[in-house]
């Protein structure tokens, strides 16, 4: 079934949805809504979207409703949908609080409807094309750098970048968290530009993250360890391997075959896998499976506990380093 589908924001982030939402068939775009005039005539003339006079209108015209909107307004924007039974798909971080997130959780269950927050690397194909190789990781390493853009100043890092990062290595580590510590530093904005954090779990895995937005380059990076294997994504150039270990019984017939000598006799033959990664648009996939969620009652692929969870180890993680700066400024 199609769905009626309209945009609250149109911002940099928002005009992307509008034009993805645009080109799917699983939708049909009612419109816009930006509580800027200004924005809303421009982008209403410039791309030719309809533009809503009021969030009232398009809510009530709408099957789903798509916030992109600055962090601060997620949540009373959700609610508004949420109250007038619509769907909705949610940009990250899902509240400005994990209180918020948690009330959101509750009113979306009374109300029967189904959100999906946009961690948008979850569809990310370099991501997806080794996701089901990904098995009880014990080490898992992250960079997650920017050169500097005025424009993500107003949101702290780990907000901005290393959330992203974070719901990732949650989403792949089936166990709780046992223990954060955190540390960053303020170089050109009032909050820690570039952070970096250690994220302990109860089955032994330890996470290390590092976001920037001061860095010479991008990089958008993962390494995850696990027994026999050494998996690294690349979801900046959209690129993944896999390095695997496996016993030999016999000496290999390739004599260029790497192979390990363990001191205990066994030999052991390392492999190098590229999977094939697909080019497909992410957020037009994580939009694609919100429609599959509504029409077929499934479970969301992002779910707001998920949204809720990710928010609440970046708060975690935004409060040590703030311990830390405290600890070596003790004005402030």
């Amino acid at each position: 079934m199609k769905l009626k589908i309209g945009v609250l924001g149109a911002g940099h982030l928002g005009k992307i949805h509008l034009r993805c939402i645009s080109e799917l068939e699983e939708y049909e775009l009612a419109g816009f809504y930006d509580p800027i005039a200004e924005t809303r005539n421009m982008v209403s003339e410039e791309l030719g979207y309809h533009a809503f006079e009021t969030i009232e209108d398009l809510i009530s015209t709408c099957d789903v409703v798509d916030i992109v909107t600055p962090t601060l307004s997620h949540f009373d924007c959700a609610v508004q949908a949420i109250k007038s039974s619509k769907h909705i798909f949610i940009e990250k971080p899902i509240t400005k609080t994990v209180e918020q997130s948690k009330e959101l959780i509750r009113l979306a269950e009374e109300a029967g409807i189904k959100a999906q927050v946009g961690h948008v690397e979850r569809f990310n194909p370099a991501f997806t094309a080794v996701e089901e190789q990904i098995n009880n990781p014990m080490f898992i390493e992250t960079h997650r750098l920017a050169e500097f853009n005025p424009r993500g100043t107003d949101v702290p890092v780990v907000l901005d970048l290393m959330i992203h990062d974070i719901d990732i290595v949650l989403s792949v580590v089936k166990s709780k968290v046992k223990k954060i510590n955190a540390s960053g530093v303020a170089v050109v904005s009032d909050t820690p530009d570039i952070a970096n954090a250690r994220i302990e779990f109860d089955n032994g895995c330890v996470a290390n993250l590092t976001a920037s937005r001061i860095s010479m380059k991008n990089m958008r990076k993962t390494r995850l360890f696990q027994k026999d294997a050494y998996i690294t994504v690349d979801f900046l150039d959209k690129k993944s391997e896999l390095v695997r270990m496996k016993s030999l019984e016999q000496e290999p017939d390739d004599p260029f075959a790497m192979v390990l000598d363990l001191p205990n006799g066994d030999k052991k033959q390392i492999y190098f896998e590229q999977p094939e990664v697909g080019n497909i648009n992410a957020i037009k996939e994580e939009l694609k499976s919100l429609a599959v969620s509504i029409n077929n009652n499934t479970t969301t692929s992002v779910t707001l506990e998920a949204g809720s969870d990710a928010l609440d180890v970046a708060t975690q993680i935004m409060e040590k380093m703030n311990a830390g700066l405290n600890l070596f400024n003790p004005a402030l």
